[in-house]
């Protein structure tokens, strides 16, 4: 095996319609802490302590963070909650689309849609 030269991933970019609407949305419903606002503008959210970071991108066009597979949508980015019920309910409450949580060997899952359309999931 060849060494690799990466030590972590740093962050991931979000293609979002409205920008304003979409740092709201990551603040109030996902409850990511705001960085900072580029003056690209770019707004880049960190998650917990890690050195992860989200960054939403603001475009125009009809272009989303997830993948298609058998022409259904596949999400490309999963958040890891340990109050995943609690969260759910969080985001159903919030007027959020939400799929039902799931059980797969020990491993409960759901997926939801930001503002802009993109799909995400949550796991524990």
């Amino acid at each position: 095996m060849s060494k690799s030269f990466i030590q972590h991933l740093h962050y991931i970019r979000i293609p979002v319609r409205d920008l304003d609407q979409s740092v709201q949305w990551y603040q109030d419903v996902l409850g990511l802490e705001l960085v900072t606002i580029t003056e690209d503008p770019f707004a880049i959210f960190k998650i917990d302590e890690g050195p992860f970071l989200i960054t939403l991108v603001p475009t125009e066009n009809e272009t989303f963070i997830h993948f298609t597979t058998d022409e259904d949508a596949a999400f490309s980015l999963g958040f890891a909650s340990p109050e995943l019920e609690a969260f759910h309910q969080h985001l159903i409450d919030h007027g959020v689309l939400v799929g039902d949580i799931k059980e797969d060997q020990d491993h409960q899952y759901f997926t939801f849609y930001d503002p802009s359309g993109n799909k995400l999931q949550s796991h524990w």
